[in-house]
């Protein structure tokens, strides 16, 4: 009886997933399809295979639009900005909650205050400080801003995660005569990895594919990130849907292929974090 019931919920189950899949699916299908496709062609019909595979679109976006300039920005952004907020992140969260007061405390409160106000409202106000700070316009800048923007939440996971965390293994370090840093670089940040491997995940996301910001704060076509420079597609009365789609597939790339080279490892890190959550 037990298995006759399940077996209508598994068929209802496995159906869901299939339309879940297709509805995710479909919009990376047509991107990358229609990327091989001419203008004409994408107008006929979007979901239809191309009549012939073409690479003008991708030899256009590569030859006529510095693509490898924006891909380094982009490189360059990220870089910074994910290392300087997992490293002060991790080292923040671990002091924090080591530290019982009332400072910690006070200081924790305001890391989480911060997580509550939409970006929307200090939108103007970050923008006139990165004046004052001379950081407009710089690749450099652009990534120390992400730290200070993505800090917050950070800082909140890894305090979370340090709880779980026996202090016996700092104890006993102490008694071994290791320092703090020592304890914590050596010892502590290893254990981390599963929660570290999860944050850099959201981060690198976050930060490859964000818009709002580095329009911002680049002012020069030079600097622009990938997903800046696609947009230089939309015209104001025409849209080159063919450079766009070939634009976006390359500007995707760089991040599968890294989910790519890295599945064991991520897949690793978040099973780990799972098991010990």
């Amino acid at each position: 009886m037990i298995e006759r019931s399940s077996a209508p919920r598994s068929v209802l189950s496995n159906l869901v997933l299939l339309v879940m899949a297709v509805f995710f699916a479909l919009p990376v299908y047509m991107a990358v399809v229609n990327s091989f496709k001419s203008q004409k062609e994408i107008f006929h019909s979007v979901l239809s295979w191309p009549t012939s595979f073409s690479f003008k679109n991708y030899d256009y976006v590569i030859h006529n639009v510095d693509i490898v300039q924006s891909f380094f920005n982009s490189l360059i952004v990220t870089v910074v900005g994910l290392a300087g907020m997992l490293i002060l992140g991790a080292m923040a969260g671990y002091k924090l909650s080591r530290t019982p007061g009332k400072l910690s405390g006070s200081v924790f409160f305001l890391f989480l205050a911060s997580m509550m106000i939409p970006f929307n409202v200090i939108m103007i106000t970050l923008t006139q400080l990165v004046k004052h700070l001379s950081l407009q316009g710089s690749t450099l800048g652009l990534g120390l801003i992400y730290i200070g923007m993505g800090l917050n939440m950070v800082v909140f996971f890894y305090h979370g995660f340090v709880k779980g965390i026996p202090r016996e293994l700092e104890e006993a370090a102490k008694i071994d005569g290791a320092g703090e840093i020592y304890t914590f670089f050596r010892i502590i940040l290893p254990l981390l990895k599963p929660i570290t491997v999860t944050l850099a995940i959201i981060n690198i996301l976050w930060i490859w594919n964000d818009f709002l910001l580095p329009l911002l704060v680049l002012t020069d076509v030079k600097k622009y990130t990938l997903i800046l420079t696609t947009n230089s597609f939309f015209g104001q009365y025409t849209k080159d849907w063919g450079s766009i789609l070939a634009s976006l597939v390359l500007t995707a790339l760089p991040v599968v292929a890294f989910f790519v080279a890295f599945q064991r490892f991520i897949l690793q890190g978040l099973a780990d974090g799972a098991l010990k959550g």
